[in-house]
């Protein structure tokens, strides 16, 4: 079943695109969350970062640092630059097509991502713990 980017990228749905190749179609977010707001798209569907095999990842996250520059480059005001993506209904992910959001930052915006500090309460134990487990699940 085509989701609105698989619909976007077949062209039957409008979108304002500011670049597009063999692997990638960027276009203005609606939402605009600040003036510039762009989301990239695999056009290969997979549903969030999970689904990628290395040969896709290294063709579609190498065109993060080209739209970024064109983006932090249309506008001088334009300070610094937001990239997120959202994988998986817990983590916010409202479309499952993964999906990558530029969001520009000026000096005067009130966008935030919110970032709780719990350092003060993770041990080093814990800290040990957690990096055991996770770099255990490596993949070669």
């Amino acid at each position: 079943m085509a989701d609105v980017f698989d619909m976007i990228i077949a062209g039957d749905i409008p979108a304002y695109k500011v670049y597009e190749d063999d692997d990638v179609l960027a276009f203005l977010d609606l939402s605009q969350v600040t003036p510039g707001h762009t989301l990239m798209v695999p056009k290969t569907h997979v549903a969030d970062i999970f689904e990628y095999d290395e040969e896709l990842v290294a063709r579609v996250l190498s065109k993060l640092p080209k739209i970024a520059r064109a983006i932090k480059a249309s506008d001088d005001k334009i300070i610094g630059l937001n990239i997120l993506s959202n994988n998986g209904e817990a983590a916010g992910q409202s479309v499952f097509h993964s999906h990558f959001h530029l969001i520009p930052r000026y000096a005067d915006d009130t966008f935030d991502v919110p970032m709780p500090d719990h350092s003060e309460t993770t041990t080093e134990d814990d800290y040990r713990a957690l990096a055991d487990r996770i770099a255990s699940h490596m993949e070669d």
